[in-house]
């Protein structure tokens, strides 16, 4: 007597299963997500930055690096005063409501900083600050 192999399975059509692909493409979409939300870009030199208490400034922003020895340098590229405040104008007008943040060293001479903000404001660039470590109530 001859055996039938006859199997559940060959009686169905074939069919996709989406489920684990559906569950790899989740955690694609995570991996993604978490890498987009940990990047971020620096402009500037790594400076010892003062304390003290100031706002949290998200989003774009033209960053003005003061090094220890007055050396300038606009989003890590250095310029000669005259120069950097020339561009600092010019991204302004062509950004309207991006702000210049002023980032000093601890170690860097307050009248290079005050001189560079001055010649800020005199060539008409209103959102204008210094960048500061953000720790609040004296922490630290």
């Amino acid at each position: 007597m001859k055996r039938k192999l006859e199997s559940p399975y060959l009686k169905r059509p074939a069919r996709v299963e989406l489920v684990s692909l559906m569950d790899v493409m989740f955690l694609v979409l995570v991996f993604f997500v978490y890498a987009v939300f940990n990047m971020a870009v620096h402009r500037g030199l790594k400076v010892d930055l003062p304390t003290a208490e100031g706002a949290f400034e998200k989003g774009e922003r033209i960053v003005v690096t003061i090094d220890p020895q007055d050396a300038l340098q606009l989003n890590g590229r250095p310029l000669a005063r005259d120069a950097l405040v020339a561009e600092v104008k010019r991204l302004v007008e062509v950004r309207k409501e991006t702000p210049v943040l002023i980032s000093g060293d601890r170690k860097a001479s307050l009248g290079a900083g005050i001189e560079l903000l001055a010649r800020l404001k005199a060539a008409g660039v209103e959102k204008a600050s210094f960048q500061v470590d953000g720790v609040s109530g004296g922490e630290k």
